[in-house]
């Protein structure tokens, strides 16, 4: 039974980080229709609705990444330049002012990037909910200012992660 329950997990994991991109997607692309200030309007529509729901399931599984990622002491690989272990990080910083592209893994630049990212959807989901438990007052509205300068922050994120991805790929051909 528990060996079943570490496969299905282990299986979960493998499909997270697709279902975290798609959930965000259609988030994000469908977020210029969304109109709810201080608490969901009584004639919410679909949209709205489905920018709820959707992002719920983002937050939580976004929240389920992030722990993913900082188990073991993997968390040093996103995070390791918090705590003094950024040698690698400086490296591809002096290497690209030189026009040297950083690889990708290890400690890195890339894996900066994508801790920063990892907080920014954990940060934008949280800050999502907690206007969903405050609409109606004002404090709402300041959780919805949050709410959208996390969720811009995390666009931003999305651009840079699709160019370095990008770019890994081309290196990967290269090579």
């Amino acid at each position: 039974m528990l060996a079943m329950l570490r496969s299905r997990c282990r299986m979960l994991m493998t499909y997270l980080h697709v279902g975290i991109v798609i959930l965000s997607s259609l988030l994000v692309c469908t977020s210029p229709w969304i109109m709810m200030l201080r608490r969901v309007p009584d004639n919410a529509g679909l949209w709205d609705y489905l920018h709820v729901y959707l992002g719920l399931a983002c937050t939580g599984l976004g929240i389920l990444f992030l722990i993913n990622n900082c188990l073991q002491s993997k968390w040093r690989q996103y995070f390791g330049w918090l705590v003094g272990d950024g040698m690698q990080l400086k490296q591809d910083i002096v290497g690209l002012v030189k026009g040297k592209f950083p690889i990708a893994g290890g400690k890195g630049l890339f894996s900066a990037i994508e801790g920063i990212g990892m907080l920014l959807l954990v940060a934008t989901g949280l800050s999502g909910l907690i206007w969903l438990l405050f609409q109606g007052t004002a404090t709402a509205i300041e959780w919805r200012g949050y709410h959208q300068l996390f969720a811009q922050a995390f666009i931003g994120f999305l651009v840079v992660h699709l160019l370095l991805a990008i770019s890994h790929i081309i290196d990967f051909i290269r090579q």
